[in-house]
């Protein structure tokens, strides 16, 4: 209901820019016409109309853009309820049986690991909507200390294997050199958000059922002056189109890739913040639907 509500101010909104846009060009055509003796009146015809027109278009273009940010908070909104949500009803569902019921202690063992894991997940959202507020206020130059990423992204990786219980061989990092060592100026914490970041979405659309997740990371010199993180998975792919947008805030691929897999739509704004902050990049490219995709992080070798 939203969403067709939204959909029918765009479309009145280009609409009424439009009629706009015809009226003034009307009037310009008449005041041309009365005034086409006179040199002065014919220039300031075409100033004024000049004005008018960019007035109603940057108007409709601002009217459009905000109903669209809009839509995008609300879907923000919805996704970080559901992810708050859904782990507190499952952590006080478990906490009741406990209560209530005697249990074995195998059971009360599996219970508490699975309350552990979604406390994981509700600090991990809390921890995502903090982080979105702090990176636009942080200075760029702020606790910037050499850093080895080789041991960074394996740290990544245990991580991302404990939080969702996936054998070691389903993220390999492909061997660094012997005595290659990829260091950059940064700050950890934030180098630390960005890559996990990246392996989570990595495992989350990654196919399920009875296919293994597979992840591959490498490590990289990029133009002599860069390192390369290239993530690589093998799951539902990127539409061509979406590549760009999805490092938006907020943004998520509307269709069936918003169904399927939840999320807040900060996660990889977040990374391309941290990016630039660095005076690195993230980009993204994807075969097709079903192929994978691959996340490249490019931040500036340390001298």
């Amino acid at each position: 209901m939203n969403i067709t509500r939204r959909r029918g101010a765009i479309a009145t909104f280009i609409t009424l820019g439009v009629l706009l846009t015809g009226v003034a060009i009307t009037l310009n055509i008449e005041w041309i016409v009365l005034h086409k003796g006179s040199l002065i009146y014919f220039i300031l015809g075409i100033i004024f109309f000049a004005i008018l027109v960019a007035g109603v278009v940057l108007n409709t273009v601002f009217l459009v853009r905000e109903i669209r940010r809009n839509e995008r908070q609300d879907s923000f909104l919805n996704a970080v309820t559901h992810e708050l949500k859904t782990p507190i009803a499952s952590i006080r569902l478990y906490l009741d049986t406990l209560q209530r019921r005697p249990l074995d202690e195998a059971q009360r063992k599996q219970f508490y690991s699975i309350m552990h894991a979604d406390s994981d997940r509700l600090l991990a959202t809390v921890e995502q909507v903090l982080k979105a507020g702090e990176l636009g206020q942080r200075q760029r130059q702020q606790n910037r200390i050499l850093i080895d990423l080789q041991p960074l992204v394996a740290d990544c990786i245990a991580v991302t294997l404990a939080r969702h219980r996936l054998a070691p061989d389903c993220i390999v990092l492909a061997p660094v050199p012997v005595g290659v060592r990829l260091r950059v100026h940064g700050i950890p914490e934030d180098l630390r958000t960005a890559i996990l970041n990246i392996l989570e979405n990595a495992v989350k659309y990654s196919p399920t059922g009875q296919t293994k997740v597979d992840i591959r990371c490498t490590l990289s010199i990029a133009d002599y002056n860069f390192v390369a993180l290239a993530i690589t998975d093998r799951g539902i792919g990127i539409p061509e189109s979406e590549l760009k947008r999805i490092f938006k805030r907020f943004y998520r691929i509307p269709g069936r890739y918003a169904v399927k897999i939840k999320g807040t739509g900060l996660g990889l704004f977040l990374v391309r913040t941290i990016a630039r902050q660095h005076g690195g990049r993230i980009s993204a490219t994807s075969p097709g639907a079903n192929q994978g995709s691959t996340f490249t992080l490019t931040l500036p070798l340390a001298t």
